[in-house]
């Protein structure tokens, strides 16, 4: 009986390992389709842990009476996502340079690793500097370092004599990409401003100057000019790319199914249940994935647009700055939905 048992034991072993690999992941698993759960043992830190945390994620102290949004963990379909390991995480690091190069959606995302980092290895000292428009986050002990570099178009925007330009086939600011071993980029946010929040009065493409024009047209020719760089620069035995997807905002309530498009992520408490988004597809996501697809070096999507859909509830909407002064539908409370884009981060790195 004893052998046979242990026999049973070993072929349930090996079929485990066969179907869902060392890390519990099933081969060719999509894991970014999927629901929300509700699960009490989340969130994976509280922010009074992180004292480095911006204010404007801070949604709890900057006093958002609800606690709901806080403990939902993302749940693919047909397969598990493994839980974050922070230390595992670090070890993988080590020796090595992670950069977050994006938009505020990268800080974001860039806040919400550093305080998972920390809050799983609360004993290991941190520093944290910023130097223009760089911030680095290191752990000595791990000689590992975090860092966030801002840039909203990943493509160049030029002064001159006549005002900001806007270059859509130039991306002189890759020079501090190189050499770095994990890069995650990111842009979507900025593309759509205009007026006084617009960086820039002209577009240009070689020597054809605009006033304006498409912005998803404008969006495809710098994620191409983006691509083109990867896959000139980039060595895939030396650097591994990330591509975060685009992050949506809810300020039209039409698109979750609400009566009343005047509807955004004020007073929002619960995800939109089930799998799929009543809006469809966001046409910028689209977009990112005809480009990378072109791609003829490795770039992995971290494809967080659908399950972000869904998190109607996880903006800062008023608690954004500890008042009402603005509404705040497009960036994410920390703990919450960046959180999980790291968990997939995470995922992605151990799969390989």
């Amino acid at each position: 009986m004893g052998s046979s048992a242990a026999i049973v034991a070993v072929l349930l072993l090996v079929t485990s390992l066969l179907l869902y690999g060392v890390d519990g992941i099933l081969p060719n698993c999509n894991l970014f389709e999927g629901s929300w759960v509700y699960d009490a043992s989340y969130p994976l830190y509280d922010t009074n842990e992180c004292p480095f945390i911006e204010k404007e994620f801070d949604c709890q102290k900057n006093g958002r009476p609800d606690k709901f949004y806080l403990h939902y963990r993302w749940q693919p379909s047909s397969c598990k996502l493994p839980r974050f390991d922070g230390e595992d995480f670090l070890e993988r690091l080590r020796g090595k340079t992670i950069m977050f190069v994006g938009d505020s959606l990268s800080l974001n995302q860039w806040q919400s690793i550093t305080c998972m980092l920390h809050a799983a290895v609360a004993q290991a000292h941190y520093t944290s500097t910023r130097t223009g428009g760089i911030s680095t986050f290191t752990f000595p002990t791990y000689n590992a370092k975090v860092m966030f570099s801002r840039n909203a178009f990943l493509v160049d925007i030029v002064s001159t004599p006549n005002g900001a330009v806007l270059k859509l086939d130039s991306v002189e600011s890759g020079k501090i990409w190189k050499d770095i071993d994990f890069l995650v980029f990111n842009t979507w946010h900025w593309w759509l401003h205009t007026g006084r929040k617009q960086p820039w009065s002209f577009i240009q493409e070689g020597n054809v100057m605009v006033k304006d024009m498409d912005r998803l047209v404008a969006y495809e020719k710098a994620l191409k000019t983006w691509a083109n760089w990867v896959n000139s620069n980039i060595d895939p035995t030396k650097t591994r790319v990330f591509f975060q997807g685009v992050s949506p905002d809810h300020m039209n309530g039409s698109n979750w199914g609400e009566s009343n498009p005047n509807i955004n992520c004020k007073g929002q408490m619960l995800p939109v249940y089930g799998t799929t988004y009543p809006g469809g597809q966001h046409p910028a996501e689209a977009v990112v994935e005809k480009v990378l697809k072109a791609m003829t070096k490795p770039v992995v999507l971290l494809n967080v647009t659908t399950l972000s859909q869904l998190r109607i509830d996880g903006h800062p909407s008023v608690y954004g700055h500890g008042g009402h002064r603005d509404m705040d539908c497009s960036h994410w409370c920390l703990p919450g939905v960046p959180d999980t884009w790291n968990e997939l981060l995470y995922a992605a790195l151990i799969q390989n």
